[in-house]
């Protein structure tokens, strides 16, 4: 038998042209969660300036009534930032806090990043790019999340690790990540796995 979750979220790169029509969607996010016993997290949400370099302001209107969302419905969230570091720092910090935290996922290699999730809570999900050769801070960040807030992740097909880099990605590919995270933190890959695994069922409550 097959088990599996849903999330519900607006991604940066698909939000509207105005606060009404994402209050709609939002909305339309909130009947579905409610309607669904197997939603467990408000997610993808966040900000992206690497893709879409307009309508900040709308992402971050976006991201914060989605967190609020996520607060009214005692759900966690998925975090996306990209080339948006001080902006979810700052929204982390001083806009609106997780009541359930959440997750930064595939995060930035960005030690203030970290930090401000860590002190937030959150837990820190590393995918591929941890691997590769030219990767920086990638062991010292590792280093820095507490071992209960370590979270795993492919990001399929995207950021294939190490030796499969620029290879369409998928699942089999998650052991080179917790190897990576495991020779850094001079633990076992079974050791790893179990402690990810445990996070994992932690924080979406399953």
């Amino acid at each position: 038998m097959i088990s599996f979750i849903l999330l519900f979220g607006i991604h940066p790169s698909e939000i509207k042209d105005t606060k009404e029509e994402i209050d709609r969607d939002i909305l339309e996010i909130e009947s579905l969660v409610k309607s669904n016993e197997k939603v467990v997290a408000i997610g993808e949400i966040g900000l992206d300036y690497h893709w879409e370099k307009d309508k900040k302001e709308l992402q971050r209107y976006s991201f914060v009534e989605q967190i609020k969302l996520a607060n009214r419905l005692d759900l966690p969230i998925v975090i996306h930032s990209r080339d948006a570091i001080m902006d979810t720092i700052d929204i982390l910090k001083n806009d609106v806090k997780p009541n359930k935290k959440g997750i930064l996922h595939c995060c930035q290699l960005n030690q203030d990043l970290v930090k401000a999730g860590i002190d937030a809570g959150l837990y820190i999900s590393f995918a591929g790019a941890i691997t590769f050769k030219n990767s920086k801070n990638a062991d010292e960040i590792i280093k820095m999340v507490p071992e209960d807030k370590i979270l795993i992740e492919t990001d399929c097909p995207y950021l294939s690790p190490e030796p499969h880099r620029g290879q369409r990605n998928d699942s089999r590919n998650i052991k080179y990540t917790a190897q990576k995270i495991a020779d850094v933190r001079q633990k076992s890959l079974e050791e790893i796995a179990s402690i990810t695994y445990e996070n994992a069922r932690k924080i979406f409550q399953i």
